[in-house]
């Protein structure tokens, strides 16, 4: 008989099974029968290769010659045959774009610091109707116009009997009236607003009609802040609204305010105020899923201690007499007085930044209640449980205890204080309508007190809207 022509295989070297190519296959006359599974004639009688190879569960019946076999990867093979020899590999030109740094003097690069800056009230006080934007982009070296980072903040002044278009490619947007009343309209619906009042908006695809019905002043002045700049940075546009429109009407926040003044506390509150939230935002607590506010009253002839977090403040000062000011530096001292700080006196109807992690104290020397409404970023920082927010005389405590801590978890939130305490087994699977729990027991133990106290993980059912709870299982 003639020699038997000899023919390159490739092994696929993970199933140890010859895999055929069309650049491996040999043509050759079909002289089996023409019904063997997995063979079909071409019209010039090879065999297709696609059709020739071997089914994953089945036994090639083709043996390899072993001079002439070469042991590849199925997927290199896969992929020698999917790539042109002539299509233009652009490793190189992505090459271009990559730094690499020496981690120590990277870790914490040298960037543009947030100034504390003031927006004064005299921009919206007078003139035409217009936003009038409190943009220092050029200050943090970053190309969108913005505020902070993140957000953006203007006044909008409305003369009376005149309206003004707003619009931002936002998933928030919040205005407070600072002065005057009018209405806004917009894809969402009308809504009627007055002096004090606060209303949020999700994302807003056309844009927000405001008109002013009567002012002092000549015009309506509104506290615009949204979070455009956000969305810039991170090259998006909002799909879809997190959360329905609301109103924060003035009554009702003051009422709550004058509720817990007169409520009995034990000690002194740092704080006098009142968190503003969104039942669409019922685990952070915040005015939408990115924003965060809080109308905060400072007593006559008193001082709210320093504080500090890592998201940026941008203070509207509502109402205050000559005399109220804030002191705001990187440091304290063991006294948990602020090292040379800087001091911002507050104007009514004007804006100051407060840089992120910069500690911060309000003094009121007048003898009137004074107001600041905070606008910031900490809906996203509180979500990802970095806003970090500590408190001067919580520091000295655990500092006198000889206690450095990285999160302020570890003294606001129970859960993770009985965690460490206690320690914790986290349930291994994930079960669909169910979510992970944990709770403490006492449980026997081989000592002298009898008893010891061990976290025992288990799973509980989904609570459904509005439903009772459901105990654990």
């Amino acid at each position: 008989a003639p020699p038997r022509r000899a023919r390159q295989v490739v092994v696929d070297v993970e199933t140890r099974r010859p895999r055929f190519t069309p650049s491996t296959l040999a043509p050759r006359r079909a002289s089996r029968d023409r019904t063997e599974p997995n063979r079909t004639e071409s019209p010039r009688g090879a065999i297709e290769p696609n059709r020739y190879l071997s089914r994953p569960n089945e036994p090639s019946t083709m043996v390899a010659d072993a001079s002439t076999t070469v042991e590849v990867t199925l997927s290199e093979a896969r992929g020698a045959a999917k790539t042109p020899a002539s299509e233009e590999d652009d490793t190189t030109e992505w090459t271009k774009t990559a730094n690499v740094f020496e981690y120590g003097a990277a870790a914490n690069p040298v960037m543009a610091p947030i100034p504390v800056l003031v927006h004064p009230a005299s921009l919206h006080e007078t003139g035409d109707t217009r936003v009038i934007p409190f943009d220092i982009n050029d200050c943090l070296e970053i190309e969108t116009h913005c505020t902070s980072p993140n957000l953006m903040a203007s006044f909008a002044r409305v003369r009376v009997g005149e309206s003004l278009d707003t619009s931002a490619v936002a998933t928030s947007q919040a205005f407070y009236v600072i002065r005057g009343a009018g209405v806004s309209k917009s894809e969402h619906g009308v809504v009627s607003w007055g002096e004090g009042d606060l209303f949020v908006v999700p994302n807003t695809e056309g844009v927000v009609t405001h008109t002013c019905v009567e002012s002092t002043m000549g015009g309506a002045a509104l506290y615009w802040v949204h979070d455009e700049p956000l969305m810039d940075y991170l090259g998006v546009k909002p799909h879809g609204k997190k959360f329905e429109p609301t109103m924060f009407k003035r009554e009702r926040m003051l009422a709550e305010v004058e509720e817990i003044r007169h409520a009995a506390t034990e000690g002194e509150r740092n704080r006098l105020g009142v968190l503003l939230g969104n039942k669409a935002c019922e685990q952070t607590k915040t005015l939408t899923h990115v924003l965060w506010s809080l109308l905060n009253s400072i007593p006559a002839r008193t001082v709210q201690r320093p504080h500090r977090h890592n998201s940026v403040a941008l203070d509207l000062a509502v109402s205050a007499s000559a005399n109220v000011y804030t002191l705001m530096g990187k440091e304290i001292d063991a006294t948990g007085a602020i090292i040379d700080p800087i001091r911002c006196d507050w104007t009514p109807g004007g804006v100051f930044v407060t840089p992120p992690g910069w500690w911060h104290s309000h003094h009121n020397e007048s003898d009137d209640v004074a107001w600041v409404l905070p606008m910031q970023d900490a809906g996203l920082y509180t979500h990802q449980r970095t806003l970090d927010i500590r408190f001067v005389d919580d520091e000295l405590a655990l500092h006198a205890a000889g206690k450095i801590r990285g999160s302020a978890f570890a003294v606001t939130n129970k859960q993770y204080t009985e965690m460490v305490d206690v320690g914790a087994q986290v349930p291994h699977g994930k079960v669909a309508g169910m979510k992970r729990v944990w709770s403490v027991e006492a449980v026997d133990e081989a000592e002298e007190n009898g008893k010891a106290m061990k976290r025992v993980a288990s799973y509980q059912a989904i609570k459904p809207q509005g439903a009772a709870a459901i105990e654990p299982q």
